[in-house]
This record gives C-alpha cells, sequence and structure tokens, in this order.
C-alpha cells in the first residue's frame, strides 16, 4: 500500500478537534438551482449551521440508511463560511453524502449537494448520461447560485469555495480542476483492457461517440472559484490526458479504497491519477479498510438482508456498512477538514 501524506493530512486530528463546536446543530433546507437550464433542472439539498435547538428530526434515513439529524430551515448563524460542492458517484443521489455535509457543517462550512441528471437514481435518461461534460457545469451552476441567492448569499464566503466527489463525482471533480478528457487516448487504453469496468460503462452511455461529443468533452470544464478539491475513489482515470492533471495546482486530496468489491481498479485508478498530479499539491491516502461503498451513509443492521431480498446484488453496497462503516467516516472527515483548511486557512465558527 502506498501513502502519500501531505503536511495538511498530518495535522488532520488538531484542525478537526479545533473546529467543532457543541453549541451547533446542522439545519437543512430543499435546494432548487434557479437558471437557464430548464432542460437540466438540478435539485437537492443545503446543510448549515445554526444556533436552534427546537424541530431536530431525523432526515435521510430508512430501513436501509441511517439518517442524520438536522433541522428542516433552522435560523443560520451569523457570518460567512466556506462552502462544499458535493458530486455523487453513478445513479447515486444528493443523499449519499448527508452524513460527510453533517461533519463538515460541525467543523464550520456550508455544504451544497444535487442529483446530477441521467446519471443519479432516479434520473437516468441516456442523454442526460452521455453528456458527461454537464456534470462539471452542474457543480459550477449550484456555485453560481449559491453564490447569487439571496437568502444564501449572507452564508457562503465566495473566496472559500471546495468540492468533492465520490466515483463518478471524482471524475467529475478532476474536470472541474482542470483535467481535460482525451477521447482517442481514451479509446486506445480501454482497447487494450477488456472488460474494464468504466470502458464498459461509458460504452454503454455511449461517451464521446460522435465528432460533436469529442469537441464537448473535450474542452476546458475547469471552475477556477473552486479552491482545492477532495477525490473519493474515482473512476476515469484514464480519460484525462496526463499533462492536463500535470497543470493541475489546485490542492487535491484523494482517497483510493484498496478493499475491491466495486470492480475499481486501484492502479489505473487513485494510484494513476496521483502519480500524474503534482505531488506539492497532492495528498494521497488509502486506508486499508476502506471499500468504494464506504463512502456512502451508514447502513443498518437488516440493511444487507432487506437488499439481497428486494434488490439482489444491491447488497453490496452495505457490506461492511454498520460501525466499520462509522469509523471510516470519520477517517474521512478528518482528511477533508485538513485538507480544506490547509488549503483556505483556519475555518471560523
Amino acid at each position: 500500500m502506498r501513502h502519500l501524506l501531505h503536511s495538511a493530512a498530518l495535522g488532520f486530528c488538531i484542525a478537526a478537534s479545533s473546529l467543532l463546536a457543541a453549541e451547533t446543530q446542522t439545519a437543512i433546507e430543499p435546494l432548487t438551482v434557479k437558471d437557464a437550464r430548464a432542460d437540466r433542472p438540478l435539485t437537492g439539498f443545503v446543510w448549515y449551521p445554526t444556533a436552534d435547538t427546537a424541530g431536530a428530526e431525523m432526515h435521510h434515513g430508512n430501513v436501509v440508511w441511517k439518517g442524520i439529524t438536522a433541522i428542516e430551515g433552522g435560523a443560520p448563524m451569523s457570518g460567512k463560511r466556506p462552502l462544499v460542492v458535493l458530486s455523487h458517484g453513478m445513479y447515486g443521489n444528493a443523499m449519499n453524502q448527508s452524513w460527510l455535509a453533517d461533519g463538515l457543517v460541525q467543523a464550520g462550512f456550508v455544504v451544497a449537494a444535487i442529483n446530477h441528471p441521467g446519471t443519479s437514481t432516479w434520473m437516468r435518461d441516456a442523454d442526460h448520461a452521455r453528456m458527461l461534460w454537464d456534470r462539471p457545469r452542474d457543480i459550477s451552476r449550484v456555485i453560481d447560485h449559491m453564490l447569487s441567492d439571496p437568502a444564501l448569499i449572507p452564508l457562503v464566503d465566495e473566496t472559500r469555495v471546495f468540492m468533492a466527489g465520490h466515483s463518478l463525482g471524482g471524475f467529475t471533480a478532476v474536470a472541474l480542476a482542470g483535467g481535460r478528457f482525451n477521447a482517442a487516448g481514451f479509446r486506445a487504453k480501454c482497447d487494450m483492457q477488456v472488460d474494464e469496468l468504466v470502458c464498459g460503462i461509458f460504452d454503454r452511455w455511449q461517451v464521446a461517440r460522435t465528432p460533436a461529443d469529442v469537441r464537448e468533452m473535450e474542452q476546458d470544464l475547469s471552475d477556477p472559484r473552486i479552491k482545492a478539491f477532495a477525490v473519493f475513489d474515482l473512476g476515469g482515470t484514464q480519460g484525462f490526458s496526463e499533462q492536463s492533471l500535470a497543470d493541475i495546482e489546485r490542492p487535491m486530496l484523494v482517497l483510493g479504497a484498496p478493499r475491491d468489491i466495486s470492480g475499481l481498479n486501484l492502479d489505473i485508478e487513485s494510484r494513476a491519477l496521483v502519480a500524474a498530479l503534482p505531488k506539492a499539491s497532492t495528498t494521497y491516502l488509502e486506508p486499508e479498510t476502506l471499500s468504494h461503498f464506504d463512502f456512502l451513509g451508514v447502513c443498518n443492521p437488516r440493511a444487507e438482508a432487506i437488499l439481497a431480498d428486494e434488490a439482489p446484488g444491491d447488497e453490496i453496497v452495505c457490506q461492511e456498512g454498520g460501525g466499520a462503516r462509522e469509523a471510516d467516516h470519520a477517517t474521512i472527515l478528518r482528511a477533508v477538514v485538513a485538507g480544506f483548511t490547509g488549503a483556505a486557512g483556519q475555518v471560523q465558527n
């Protein structure tokens, strides 16, 4: 196992503990991005700190998933705070990283997440899935909205915007950081790797099949407002040109999941990404207990059995998804808080 530890990650325990405030509660509001893209609606959630205590309820929980306790519509604490925008994985949704949003709020952040059309749980339109260039644009649209909505402007420090993505959301994050898709290079690599997971997925979605789609995929999709990134067990590293990865200067925290149950190959994904990124601005963590699905929520005790009965095959997402996953969540949260605070200074509660 390879660990490339940046100095920010080494201090995560101190950083995280100094940011936690016992009086802070997590508030939640539905999010609808209002802009000109009527063809691609974006909805999700915003989580933010509140001092309110009344009205705390369980959110985003069910018989499978353990939810979080939050106060819907709580009064925001005064002062602007750093913003983290989350991007879910393939066929995931805006609730997948509620646990992370809750932890980040306790560390002084405002958090936003949306459902990506075409690649989310309830929106699987084939054309939207094919248009993967719109995924990074979704995140930029969320940032536009968070920095322009009169109700949200008082909450967000526009100089401290961060982004974290899981799986396909990690691919989205790399594009926003400056990674440029190379269609010919991707095809050549896929031709040499029979049954490679991401190659198969992109093939089914018909990604970059036409000259017009190649032009869209290969354009610069970066967003300079994002100051640092966290990439969680991404898929699709082979799609980026190595030169574009080498040119990324903003801090990147990359977490790889060596407990392989998803089919992703670390050697051509997280490890290859880290090898291509500048060492001075990259932190790589590969906790030995971590699996691809540990970036999702904590599973309830009977979750595996329920999924095996109702959706055979899906029970894999809850494999060791209880107490062991909670421990992994603590590790991930500390690393993310350290990475983002190290990139932009101490968060002020």
